[in-house]
């Protein structure tokens, strides 16, 4: 049985992501897009953190890129692992055009993840993963800016803990404007089909 607050996490996902696909829906022809298209329902890539090699680095560092966020953790039991094998494979079925994307996963969980943790962690998964953290405070409101969820759950053991968190995973364009929202149970088929537009200039609006 999922505890309350993670139920309640699910709940404020679940309404998120069907008002934007709603709001997705109001266009006159329908759009190239297999996923929810939430272009100018979202703010621009902004974010001032720490890479997993412990430089500052800000929202304009990967410009030039298409960019797809994730919220995470390195202690995550499931969901967390499961995305980043997922996108891995997208990466690999994107061949040499995985070049110009980047998978930035902030951690929620920055007390545990150190530069050094989150690289190990990442790297593991994909060469174009870049692990990011920052004070408690940044990554806050770097959550609420994308109106993304998380909270700390007791462990079985004194002093453990888990941190349920939702799971939407933003995409953006090589401008830094926010193009579309997937979420892990979206198929490999459709992420390649969405980001191979965005890869090829003049073949999506």
């Amino acid at each position: 049985m999922k505890p309350p607050r993670l139920a309640h996490l699910a709940c404020l996902s679940i309404v998120f992501i069907a008002s934007l696909l709603l709001a997705a829906c109001h266009h006159d022809e329908p759009p190239p897009w297999q996923l929810a298209d939430i272009s100018g329902h979202m703010p621009d890539l902004s974010f001032q953190l720490t890479d997993d090699q412990g430089k500052a680095v800000s929202g304009a560092d990967y410009r030039g890129k298409v960019t797809v966020l994730y919220f995470g953790y390195t202690h995550c039991p499931d969901v967390c692992p499961l995305t980043l094998a997922h996108l891995h494979v997208v990466m690999q079925r994107l061949g040499k055009l995985s070049d110009g994307v980047r998978i930035l996963f902030v951690s929620v969980d920055p007390t545990r993840d150190t530069p050094a943790v989150l690289h190990d962690y990442v790297s593991a998964f994909d060469s174009h993963a870049v692990g990011l953290t920052g004070s408690p405070a940044d990554i806050e409101a770097l959550s609420k800016r994308y109106r993304a969820a998380f909270t700390r759950e007791p462990g079985k053991t004194d002093g453990s803990y888990d941190v349920s968190h939702s799971s939407g995973i933003y995409i953006f364009d090589g401008n830094g404007k926010v193009r579309l929202l997937a979420t892990p149970a979206d198929s490999q088929d459709k992420l390649v089909h969405d980001l191979h537009l965005l890869l090829s200039p003049g073949d999506a609006t």
